[in-house]
């Protein structure tokens, strides 16, 4: 099994213009699993695509089991991908497309054969052996594009958005089975593309947040904008961009500014003059700088008391307005106009729903607001480092 080392990767389509990828350095440990997720145009596909040798490298060191692979051609770097198309090829049934890599690798039939009852098996398709392609389902030629890579036995297991072909409920289902497969293959490494969150969340043990380049920038800025466990970056985001891409509902935002510097955090006032007073430190800030608060939808509540004194965890209340409400069946969101634009609030269980039009004051869990600093970095809160998540 191998681990996957990348020092300082980039890759540059046109020279002198902005990498597509800047300045990426993860270690990738032998057994874990790896998702690397981002909005479209932020080079995870094609930092993936590096990794599997279909794509040169235009700067930095990559090491596979601790190997440099650099001019290593694909067959030579001890991967296996499953690609978003399947790629299965129409001519051959499932037995055959499983076993096209190792007749190519000049593996013995018999071996090759117990390889491929074994894989069969496993992921359930050992019925399906002689369909072709346009006999099956999608779930069921994934799972066959699933098995190609894992007869290979290889070292490292590479997944290109796998799952973005199949209906809801069928990518819920073959996301647990390749949770379950990667548990199996016990210090195989997995690295997974994706743009769903659900997916990077539920099957990570480490999530790579990739950025794309900013519109018109002519500096290019690190690919990577946070990694570590999917909760820390859910958590404890490091910038605005992290705090606004993961969550559903998207983090709430709130201009403010800062008034106070205190012992025990700082004070902000929203536009409409409602102070808030944070557990948060005032790291390179200065009264009456622009800061911006965020708060999820499932940490803002309503306000039963006008001062909020019921609660000592939450802030002051802020005064909104219910503009909108979604039932969702286990949940229930108001969309609220409130001090300096829209916000969301998840109401809690039980909770009756107020009307449209209706004043709803809210207040937030002091520990759960995050405040961003004028360039959009987070601040640290009182007693606590801010986790970097460094790449290694």
């Amino acid at each position: 099994m191998a681990s996957v080392e990348l020092d300082r990767i980039g890759k540059t389509y046109v020279d002198g213009g902005v990498p597509t990828v800047h300045d990426v350095t993860l270690d990738i440990a032998e057994g874990e699993f790896c998702v690397f997720v981002g909005p479209s145009g932020c080079g995870k596909s094609t930092l993936l695509r590096m990794i599997a040798g279909l794509e040169t490298i235009s700067s930095g060191e990559m090491r596979i089991g601790g190997r440099r692979v650099n001019e290593k051609a694909p067959g030579e770097r001890d991967v296996a991908m499953v690609f978003q198309s399947y790629a299965l090829y129409p001519h051959l049934d499932v037995g055959e497309n499983l076993g096209f890599g190792l007749r190519l690798a000049r593996v013995p039939k018999a071996d090759a054969q117990r390889r491929i009852d074994e894989v069969a098996r496993l992921l359930q398709i050992d019925h399906l052996l002689r369909r072709k392609p346009r006999e099956l389902s999608g779930g069921q030629r994934q799972r066959v594009a699933i098995g190609r890579a894992l007869v290979r036995r290889p070292g490292v297991f590479l997944f290109d958005e796998p799952l973005s072909n199949l209906d809801a409920a069928l990518r819920q289902q073959t996301r647990l089975e390749i949770a379950r497969l990667h548990r199996s293959q016990g210090r195989a490494s997995s690295i997974y593309v994706t743009h769903d969150q659900v997916e990077a969340m539920t099957l990570a043990d480490r999530m790579v947040l990739l950025q794309p380049p900013p519109p018109g920038a002519l500096l290019p800025q690190p690919s990577v904008a946070q990694c570590g466990a999917p909760l820390t970056l859910y958590r404890r985001p490091r910038n605005l961009f992290v705090a606004g891409f993961l969550g559903s509902p998207r983090m709430n935002f709130l201009p403010a500014t800062l008034i106070e510097r205190r012992e025990d955090g700082l004070v902000a006032a929203l536009a409409d003059g409602t102070r808030l007073t944070l557990p948060v430190r005032a790291d390179g800030v200065n009264d009456g700088d622009a800061v911006t608060l965020g708060v999820r939808a499932e940490h803002l509540r309503p306000a039963t008391r006008r001062d909020g004194s019921d609660d000592p965890r939450l802030s002051e209340p802020m005064r909104t307005q219910v503009q909108w409400l979604e039932h969702l069946g286990d949940q229930s969101l108001a969309y609220l106009a409130g001090p300096g634009g829209a916000l969301v609030s998840r109401l809690p269980e039980g909770h009756a729903a107020p009307a449209i039009g209706e004043s709803f004051p809210v207040a937030a869990l002091r520990d759960e607001v995050h405040v961003f600093d004028p360039r959009g970095e987070a601040l640290p809160r009182l007693h606590e480092e801010l986790d970097t998540c460094a790449a290694r």
